[in-house]
């Protein structure tokens, strides 16, 4: 007679052995890791960049953020008016919201808000900077400061989402709270070029229905435009006209501290134009190129 073979052996019993094991050591790797790097200190530091570093989040100081003044703004007035508004409310500690900037490139979108710390990081202001690939990690990032006195614009800048990325979640919680809340010493100031932050296809229009004289959006429509009403100020920015443009490189120009004669306006605005016309485009980030090239040419030593 055959005996019977053995037992098998417990499956659940080998995989709890094998979870302990790798949980030993993981423990051990850890013990190898060096501490994590201790968060700014505000009251020196007006900015930081989060990064990710040997799969632990850090909160790197900026030494020297780069200051932008909003006088050298020009153009965007209305843009300035209103994003100053909400900045000044939420360094008061009055409710804010959160900001959403689009538009076409090189307007100013992000110096408009790197113009925000300068103006008011004597009143309390910090600035931290999350890349796109980083998002995911906003309940840390919020967790970490959500007690600190000071007043933290969370900045996104040039937003973009594909189908099924996960800071596209991540971001709708920090801004709209998870079931803890929101924290009220926060705000996220995104940029973007699209207005609704992911790609719009054709095919998604198919899916609209008409009831009526009504018209009712696809599901594919509603997540995307889900994300872009969670922010509460929309702030949209347009392709300069020629004497936005040229108005911009005037204030370049004197910012670099290049002096153009009267007598040599109109050839100065000609070389401007051309510049222009060789990049393809009219913006203020062309125009401060410009002024660039020509304090670096022909201008005096930048101090």
């Amino acid at each position: 007679m055959k005996k019977p073979p053995p037992a098998a052996p417990d499956v659940a019993d080998a995989l709890a052995s094998l979870v302990a094991r790798a949980e030993g050591v993981l423990a051990r790797v850890e013990d190898l890791l060096p501490p994590p790097a201790p968060d700014p200190d505000w009251t020196k530091v007006t900015a930081a960049r989060w990064r990710r570093r040997q799969g632990r989040g850090v909160m790197q100081g900026v030494a020297h953020p780069h200051a932008v003044a909003l006088d050298h703004l020009v153009s965007i007035d209305e843009q300035k008016r209103r994003i100053d508004d909400n900045t000044r409310q939420f360094v008061a500690g009055r409710p804010a919201n959160n900001v959403l900037l689009t538009g076409s490139r090189g307007t100013g979108k992000s110096s408009l808000v790197k113009a925000m710390l300068a103006r008011y990081a004597a009143k309390g202001l910090r600035l931290i900077e999350v890349d796109k690939s980083d998002l995911a990690d906003l309940p840390d990032i919020v967790e970490r400061i959500e007690r600190d006195p000071h007043r933290f614009v969370i900045f996104c800048d040039d937003l973009t989402f594909d189908v099924g990325e996960a800071g596209y979640k991540a971001l709708k919680v920090a801004l709209d709270g998870s079931i803890a809340g929101a924290a009220d010493n926060v705000v996220v100031y995104a940029t973007s070029n699209r207005r609704h932050l992911m790609p719009e296809y054709m095919g998604e229009n198919l899916e609209t229905k008409h009831l009526g004289d009504e018209v009712h959006p696809g599901e594919s429509v509603e997540e995307k435009i889900s994300l872009s009403e969670r922010f509460g100020l929309w702030i949209s920015f347009y392709p300069f006209q020629q004497d936005d443009y040229l108005a911009a490189v005037g204030e370049w120009l004197e910012t670099f501290g290049v002096k153009v004669a009267a007598r040599d306006k109109d050839a100065a605005e000609r070389e401007a134009l051309q510049f222009a016309l060789g990049r393809g485009s009219r913006s203020g980030r062309v125009a401060w190129q410009f002024a660039k090239h020509v304090a670096g040419s022909r201008g005096p030593r930048a101090k």
